[in-house]
C-alpha cells in the first residue's frame, strides 16, 4: 500500500459520494449517463467476484469493494425509480455494445491465465478505462453541465490518473508489474484528457463548464 494507491481510492470514492449528493439534492438525474453508470456496476460486479474467497483478507479491500459495489448499486436504483422521469435516454445513445464486446475480446485474448476469475477481472479492467465514454458523449451531446457534474467527473477522473504513479512506484519498489491495468489506465486517463483542461481552464476558475463550439 502507498499514498497514491490511497488519494486514488479516496478520489473515486470521493467522486461516487459527490454524484449521490448532486441527485439526492436536486432530485435529478440529468446530466448523468445511466449507460455509464450501467458500466461501472458492471465492472465492480466483475472484478470483484474474488469477495466470495477473500472476504476478511484485507479490511481496506473489503470496505473498499463493498462501497463501491453498493453506491454503484443505490445509483442505479435511484436512476431507475425515483429520478427516472428525469434522465433523457434521447441523449444517452452511445452504444455501449461496441465497449462490451472489445472489452470481452480483449479479456478472453490476453488474460494473465485463462481462468474464468482472470478473464472477467481483465475484462473489468478493459471496460473500466472505457466506461466514462458515454457520459462523456453526453456533455459533448449537451455542450454544458452543472458544476456538481463536473466535480463529480474530474474526481473520477484524478482515481485513475492517481494509479499511475502507484504503478510507477509498485514496480521499482515492490517489483512488481501489471500491464493490462498500466495500459487500460493510461487509456482512461487519455480520455480525460480535454475534459480536465475544459476543467482547469473554466470551472477552477468560476465559469461555467461549456465545451468549444
Amino acid at each position: 500500500m502507498n499514498i497514491f494507491r490511497i488519494l486514488g481510492d479516496l478520489s473515486h470514492l470521493i467522486s461516487i459520494l459527490i454524484l449521490l449528493h448532486k441527485m439526492t439534492q436536486t432530485s435529478s438525474c440529468s446530466g448523468i449517463s445511466f449507460k455509464s453508470q450501467a458500466l461501472y456496476l458492471i465492472v465492480y460486479i466483475t472484478r470483484y467476484l474474488d469477495l466470495f474467497w477473500t472476504f476478511g483478507d484485507s479490511l481496506y479491500n473489503t470496505v473498499f469493494k463493498m462501497l463501491f459495489l453498493a453506491s454503484s448499486g443505490y445509483t442505479i436504483y435511484l436512476m431507475t425509480t425515483a429520478y427516472k422521469p428525469t434522465h433523457d435516454p434521447n441523449l444517452d445513445t452511445f452504444r455501449v455494445q461496441y465497449l462490451l464486446g472489445g472489452s470481452a475480446v480483449l479479456a478472453v485474448l490476453f488474460p494473465y491465465k485463462w481462468t474464468l476469475y482472470e478473464m472477467t477481472w481483465a475484462f473489468s479492467i478493459w471496460l473500466e478505462s472505457v466506461a466514462i465514454l458515454p457520459q462523456l458523449f453526453l456533455l459533448q451531446r449537451t455542450g454544458e453541465a452543472e458544476t456538481i457534474t463536473t466535480h463529480y467527473l474530474f474526481a473520477l477522473g484524478s482515481y485513475r490518473a492517481l494509479y499511475i504513479p502507484n504503478w510507477i512506484y509498485r514496480y521499482f519498489v515492490e517489483s512488481h508489474w501489471e500491464p493490462i491495468s498500466v495500459l487500460a489506465g493510461i487509456v482512461q486517463t487519455l480520455l480525460y484528457s480535454d475534459f480536465f483542461w475544459i476543467y482547469y481552464t473554466k470551472v477552477l476558475k468560476g465559469k461555467k463548464f461549456a465545451l468549444p463550439v
